[in-house]
């Protein structure tokens, strides 16, 4: 657990400032990542470089592995971090956990764009279960080699402060 901790507490370290500006590959990226164009751009459920939102899991923690594996949780068509909360009065909805008590229950409603975040007594939840409808939003936006090195490029970049880029012939 240390060691962990040492890792992150080092990439922490590494990572550029936020008036720090990136390389141009990475700065492609970060347009991607934030591209307010696209209505499920990454930053809408993901923060990075101190923006963003921070609903979906730290992808900083993504920044290690190498191309291929980031492509791979980019391109997931499921997720465990969401799941199908079913109503007693009916209804239900992709949900991300935020948070629990006694009482409630506070999941990100996936479903709006961007997320909102729902408060639910315990008692007028029927179940929550496996997701098996909702994907992953980049799933189906047919990102290019090129983009989603670039993509890699600025999660690497504002992670730990790589600027060595990633080569879009190391993503298929």
């Amino acid at each position: 657990m240390t060691v962990i901790w040492l890792l992150m507490a080092m990439a922490s370290a590494l990572a550029p400032t936020s008036d720090a500006k990136p390389p141009a590959q990475a700065a492609r990226g970060q347009a991607i990542f934030f591209d307010e164009n696209v209505v499920m751009h990454c930053g809408v459920c993901h923060s990075l470089g101190g923006k963003g939102t921070a609903v979906g899991p730290d992808i900083s923690r993504l920044a290690r592995l190498n191309a291929r594996a980031i492509v791979m949780a980019i391109r997931a068509t499921r997720t465990q971090y969401v799941q199908v909360i079913k109503l007693k009065a009916g209804g239900e909805f992709p949900g991300m956990p935020a948070a629990k008590d006694n009482r409630t229950l506070r999941y990100y409603d996936v479903s709006s764009t961007p997320p909102v975040l729902r408060t639910l007594e315990q008692k007028d939840v029927a179940s929550i279960g496996d997701n098996a409808t909702w994907k992953h939003p980049p799933e189906s936006a047919g990102y290019t080699a090129q983009q989603l090195a670039d993509l890699i490029a600025y999660i690497k970049w504002a992670s730990y402060g790589d600027t060595k880029g990633v080569n879009p012939d190391d993503i298929e």
